[in-house]
């Protein structure tokens, strides 16, 4: 396979992981902001707004992944270095980013847990 062909390739696949990454954070707002319009509209508790951020979140870190990903295939043929530094720079800030959303989600997680289990216990009672 000549190294033409193989940038013709990786540069198709790297515009369709992107529209993944698209997908994904477009799908994820929509369902999430309907979530928040129910939410508004009909009585809920604190517990529902968090469940939606935890929605979000999935959504957020899933399309990072993807977007991580289109990266790493940009530089997968014959990277230089500035590509290489810049690549760097890219995968760390998406990568702390994904880290941050990724301990929010779970923080947001326990936080509705107790309660959860609380109303549970009461109901049991």
């Amino acid at each position: 396979m000549s190294e033409e062909l193989l940038r013709t390739v990786v540069a198709c696949l790297v515009r369709l992981t992107e529209a993944g990454a698209t997908i994904v954070i477009f799908t994820g707002t929509v369902v999430c902001f309907f979530q928040y319009v129910m939410n508004g509209i009909r009585p809920s508790s604190k517990h529902s707004f968090l469940s939606i951020r935890i929605n979000l979140g999935r959504f957020l870190a899933l399309g990072l992944e993807f977007q991580l990903a289109s990266d790493l295939l940009r530089t997968a043929v014959a990277p230089s270095f500035e590509e290489i530094g810049k690549l760097a720079a890219v995968a760390a800030i998406r990568t702390s980013l994904n880290y941050f959303l990724s301990k929010e989600t779970l923080t947001t997680k326990e936080e509705v847990k107790p309660s959860e289990s609380s109303k549970n216990f009461s109901i049991t009672k």
